[in-house]
C-alpha cells in the first residue's frame, strides 16, 4: 500500500489521491512514467521530485512516518514486515510498576517478567522499527516509556484502538476479538485486566501457576493482534481503492 499512498506529499489529501488513482495512477511509478500534465508542469514537476525522494527512502521508516499522520501508519505494514512487534503490557492495576510485557514478532512470542529479565526488554525492542498494539497511545507505550528512561522504542506505531474504529469496530481487544471470530483457547478465554492483576497477585504469593497463565493470557493478547492488523489493513485498502 505505501507505493500506492500519495497523501504523505504536502498538499495531497485522501480527496486528491483517490482521484489520482481513479486517473490510473495507480502507484509512484505510473506517476513519474507519466505522459500528460496532472495538475500544471511546477506542480507535477515537485510531485514527481517527492516521489523519486520516496522511491530513495523506501527503507527508511522514519521518512514516511514524518510525513504521515498516526492515522495512516497503517501503510507502512506491507512495507516494514519483517520488522514489526506486536506489544502488549501488564501492570500491577496502575501506572507505576509493569509485571510483565510481551513481544511478537509475528512468529514467535517473548515474555519479558518482572523480577526475571525485564531489563532485557529494552534490547529487544530494539530490533524493531514498527510496533503494533491496542490502545498502547495511551496506555503501554507510555508506561514504557516512564519505565525505562532514555528507551529507543520502534520509529512508528500502529493502534489498532483506532484503525479498527474507523472500521466500526468498537470497544476493548477481547470485544473485537469477538465480533471477527477470533477464539483464545480456554484456559485464558474470558480473562481480562483484571484478572491479570490477580494473577500477577496469586504469583506473588507463590502460585507458579498463576504466572504461566498470566503469560498465556499476555501471549493470546500479542498474537492476536496479527490477525486484527491483517484485517484492519486489508479493509481500510478496499475502503480506499474501491471509493
Amino acid at each position: 500500500m505505501l507505493e500506492r499512498t500519495f497523501i504523505h506529499i504536502q498538499g495531497i489529501g485522501l480527496k486528491t489521491e483517490q482521484n489520482l488513482w481513479k486517473r490510473g495512477f495507480r502507484c509512484w511509478d505510473d506517476f513519474i512514467e507519466r505522459r500528460e500534465i496532472v495538475f500544471s508542469p511546477e506542480r507535477d514537476a515537485f510531485i514527481e521530485e517527492e516521489l523519486r525522494d520516496s522511491r530513495a527512502n523506501i527503507g527508511n521508516i522514519a521518512f514516511f512516518k514524518e510525513r504521515l499522520s498516526a492515522h495512516e501508519m497503517w501503510r507502512l505494514y506491507s512495507t516494514f514486515e519483517s520488522e514489526v512487534v506486536f506489544l502488549d503490557i501488564e501492570t500491577n492495576g496502575g501506572f507505576d510498576e509493569i509485571t510483565l510485557i510481551g513481544l511478537y514478532d509475528g512468529q514467535t512470542a517473548r515474555t519479558f517478567i518482572n523480577g526475571q529479565n525485564l531489563q532485557e526488554f529494552e534490547t529487544a525492542v530494539a530490533d524493531f522499527k514498527l510496533v503494533v498494539t491496542f490502545n498502547g497511545s495511551s496506555f503501554d507505550l507510555p508506561i514504557i516509556r516512564r519505565s525505562f528512561p532514555g528507551i529507543t522504542l520502534p520509529v512508528a506505531h500502529i493502534d489498532l484502538r483506532f484503525l479498527l474504529r474507523k472500521l466500526g469496530l468498537k470497544g476493548g481487544l477481547k470485544s473485537i476479538e469477538e465480533q471477527l471470530a477470533i477464539r483464545r483457547e480456554p484456559e485464558v478465554r474470558g480473562l481480562g485486566g483484571f484478572d491479570a492483576i490477580w494473577l500477577w497477585q496469586a504469583y506473588q504469593a507463590g502460585d507458579r501457576n498463576a504466572l504461566e497463565r498470566l503469560i498465556r493470557y499476555n501471549t493470546a493478547d500479542i498474537v492476536n493482534l496479527k490477525p486484527l492488523l491483517l484485517h484492519g489493513c486489508a479493509e481500510m485498502k478496499k475502503t480506499l481503492l474501491t471509493a
